[in-house]
């Protein structure tokens, strides 16, 4: 997306957003550890790497306990009014800030910590941030549960799991995007993100877009 439009976009829906924002914000500042939002290091256009904003969900040392950068289910690591956020995509609004600073679109692929991005073959390694970053995209649509994905597996380790099966679809998916891209393309990701918000089994995107890379499991 244009970069004028995640200008227009993200101005509006940080205006029309902050009474619920401003809560949010007095709420995490007095439970849990105090913190309000968590930065965390994100690879972004290019290659180069920048601080993604996201609400505070978790404990703090969280990346180096339990499944580190794989979250699961009522995972422990989670805090009280984080569970709420996190199911609700809630935690991931302050991500405006990084797109208001350029550092994402509205949309894209999602942008992921080095380990994660580790996972990804080599050719959409190479190709995958050629295109800005985003904070929603069909990657971000399709895996929007991806936390129970994870955790209703028996056998496997997590990070096994998310290396194996999740990540070469979601390089599928994200170079689909990439051969695909237009300004409606964006506007239907945009809708397709609160439809699913709203109806968390819908698979709506698999009857807009007949060429997507079909799931395998």
């Amino acid at each position: 997306m244009d970069r004028f439009f995640d200008i227009l976009f993200s101005g509006i829906a940080l205006l029309l957003l902050s009474p619920l924002l401003v809560p949010i914000v007095i709420t995490l500042k007095l439970t849990g550890e105090g913190e309000v939002f968590f930065l965390q290091e994100r690879i972004g256009k290019s290659g180069e790497k920048f601080k993604l904003f996201k609400f505070a969900t978790m404990l703090k040392n969280s990346p180096y306990i339990g499944t580190g950068t794989v979250t699961m289910r009522g995972d422990p690591r989670v805090l009280p009014v984080g569970t709420f956020l996190r199911k609700t995509k809630i935690n991931e609004l302050p991500q405006i800030i990084n797109i208001i600073k350029g550092d994402i679109s509205i949309v894209g692929p999602r942008p992921l910590v080095a380990k994660t991005f580790g996972a990804y073959s080599e050719e959409v390694r190479l190709n995958i941030y050629k295109v800005k970053p985003g904070l929603t995209g069909i990657g971000s649509i399709v895996f929007r549960d991806e936390e129970a994905l994870i955790s209703a597996i028996k056998d496997e380790d997590p990070h096994e799991y998310y290396k194996n099966v999740i990540a070469p679809y979601k390089g599928e998916l994200e170079m689909w995007y990439q051969s695909n891209k237009s300004f409606l393309l964006d506007l239907q990701l945009i809708f397709l993100t609160a439809w699913v918000i709203f109806f968390k089994e819908s698979r709506l995107y698999e009857k807009w877009f007949k060429d997507l890379p079909k799931r395998k499991f």
